[in-house]
């Protein structure tokens, strides 16, 4: 009988990637899916993404993960971008289209999953902190669901400036604040979601606290961390103690990983077998934290 020990390969490329349990995701997706497929993270210093890519398309990946911090640099190495995509200019996830390799958006998708299994994000006021790759893409997606306003918080004036210029040129009907921070943010009360989306608090750095004052937020705020290293960051240890509802960074981790298997091989895994993998890694429910 013949036999093929040929495997699809997809990855992750990123620095650092060892605190990303992405393939351990993947691979049970992979697994649940009944597929032979891999799924491999990979060191690459930004000085190496060009090379990176081309070894990508030199040895066939079937597609690949961007995070940090090539999400916005991997663009000028790709053949094209996929509808989301170039609204955000950020790419998280490549997909292999025939001989091209196309980048795709699925971080904002991910995320809205999450926010609309709880309420609908229309004429909402969402406070974001964050204006990087992901950010970006969670803003889009979630003016394209109609929220009323986004107040961007960002220590960098300048790139908080290119995400709002960013809203403004797709002409996105919502309200835009920016607020350049220099030290601490109070959320106000009327902030119906507030969103941690940078990489504060982000293993091994678990001690590093948002600059964020949570004393006036309301009981009904829905609170949302893009950090999945804890899975519960001090902002969502904080968020519960004030009553609030949270969504922790697994749940988008899942999301957006549901939808890039769909990009790379055209099947569904079930989200519930991603989810538990993680839980497994984080030894959540089993009284031991990373």
């Amino acid at each position: 009988m013949a036999q093929n020990f040929l495997k699809p390969i997809t990855a992750c490329l990123g620095q650092p990637v060892a605190e990303n349990p992405t393939q351990v995701m993947i691979e049970a997706a992979y697994m649940q899916l009944g597929i032979d497929w891999r799924y491999i993270t990979l060191e690459v210093a930004p000085e190496n993404l060009a090379d990176a890519v081309k070894g990508a398309r030199a040895m066939g990946f079937a597609g690949f993960n961007c995070t940090i911090p090539h999400k916005v640099a991997v663009i000028d190495h790709l053949d094209g971008l996929g509808e989301s995509a170039s609204v955000i200019q950020a790419v998280n996830c490549v997909v292999r289209r025939g001989v091209q390799l196309i980048g795709e958006n699925t971080d904002g998708k991910g995320f809205l999953e999450g926010v609309r299994k709880r309420r609908n994000p229309s004429g909402q006021h969402v406070v974001m902190l964050g204006a990087g790759g992901a950010a970006r893409a969670i803003a889009v997606e979630l003016a394209l669901a109609g929220i009323r306003k986004l107040t961007i918080v960002n220590r960098s004036g300048e790139r908080g400036l290119g995400l709002l210029n960013l809203l403004e040129n797709a002409q996105l009907q919502l309200e835009v604040e920016l607020v350049v921070l220099d030290g601490s943010y109070t959320v106000p009360s009327d902030a119906d979601i507030v969103i941690n989306a940078t990489s504060i608090g982000l293993f091994p750095d678990v001690d590093a606290r948002l600059p964020l004052d949570l004393s006036q937020i309301a009981a009904t705020t829905l609170v949302a961390d893009v950090v999945f290293n804890p899975a519960e960051t001090h902002l969502i240890k904080d968020a519960h103690a004030m009553g609030c509802e949270a969504i922790d960074g697994l749940e988008m981790l899942v999301g957006q990983g549901v939808i890039g298997v769909e990009y790379w091989c055209g099947q569904t895994p079930d989200p519930e077998v991603m989810r538990r993998s993680l839980e497994e890694v984080f030894g959540i429910g089993s009284g031991s934290e990373r």
